[in-house]
């Protein structure tokens, strides 16, 4: 039995369609709804005035300002891997130090970004740039403990991709907890109250005007190729039992149309620690993963969910 359904990112985050899948399977199950998703948008209301740092200038871009796109770009296609828990804590140690322990997803984006870099022979291709996906809730939450369940709840878009720009040949050249640090570094700008207040206040100011994020925009030549790594380790596997016994396998499928890669990180529903990762990459990209990394990445197969 296969269960799949679609959703607008435009209008809901990962988190969001996570409280709809348990949801619905509780629901299945004819069992009651331990937590209630909020609908109330006031609490992302812009401040008045509204007001924001330059910086996001950087990050987010109205689509008026977009230029045309180009017809020369390297097709991206979607492929799923297999990475055992060992390999990911391996990774996690090499990207700490003793002073600093890096997180699992920090640790497996930097790794990734110098990877890529490692194997990038285009000489044409000077830059990369990596960006990772923030959730807002947990910051938000703490400003108001009143409304701390609004924002826990909250269904809807609650997201930042920050982005950092390196030379390959910088990436090449570095241990990988310098690029751990470089990683950290740019996740940070993201990770206090203020930055979000600041983006609610930047889409209030550029109405009606849609916008995008600049790093989802994967034609700036001049700033290398790019992709975005994204948790979705919280996707709750366990939880959703339709009626018919525990998942043997969930995932996440974003082939979200734009020429910047995408990384999605999942657990096994084996629950062991391994992941599954969803990539939609380039075939150049895949080709360096592959041949690279085989110990790290295997091809996700019946046989190594079983």
């Amino acid at each position: 039995m296969i269960i799949s359904c679609a959703f607008n990112h435009q209008l809901s985050d990962a988190y969001s369609l996570n409280m709809f899948l348990v949801a619905w399977a509780k629901h299945a199950r004819l069992e009651k709804m331990s937590n209630l998703p909020s609908f109330r948008p006031s609490v992302l209301n812009p401040r008045h005035p509204p007001h924001y740092e330059t910086s996001l200038d950087n990050l987010y871009i109205p689509i008026t300002s977009l230029p045309p796109p180009s017809s020369f770009e390297e097709p991206l296609h979607s492929r799923m891997y297999y990475v055992r828990a060992e390999s990911i804590k391996r990774i996690q140690s090499e990207a700490s130090t003793k002073e600093t322990k890096r997180s699992k997803l920090l640790s497996f984006t930097a790794y990734l970004w110098k990877l890529l870099a490692d194997g990038n022979n285009d000489v044409g291709s000077t830059l990369s740039r990596m960006g990772v996906v923030v959730d807002g809730r947990r910051f938000l939450m703490k400003v108001n403990e009143k409304c701390s369940p609004l924002f826990e709840n909250h269904y809807g878009n609650v997201l930042s991709i920050p982005y950092g720009v390196a030379a390959n040949s910088e990436l090449k050249a570095m241990p990988l907890h310098e690029v751990a640090n470089r990683v950290h570094g740019l996740v940070a700008e993201a990770t206090d109250e203020e930055h979000f207040r600041g983006l609610i206040d930047w889409v209030e100011l550029h109405r009606p005007t849609q916008a995008v994020a600049r790093i989802y925009f994967g034609n700036e030549k001049s700033e290398g190729r790019a992709m975005v790594v994204s948790s979705g380790r919280d996707l709750p596997i366990n939880d959703m039992d339709f009626g018919w016994g525990k998942p043997e396998f969930g995932s996440y499928h974003v082939p979200w149309g734009s020429r910047t890669g995408y990384i999605n990180t999942m657990p096994s529903a084996s629950g062991n620690g391994d992941w599954v990762v969803y990539m939609h990459l380039n075939d150049k990209e895949f080709d360096v993963i592959e041949h690279m990394a085989p110990d790290v990445f295997t091809p996700l197969s019946i046989s190594t969910l079983v």
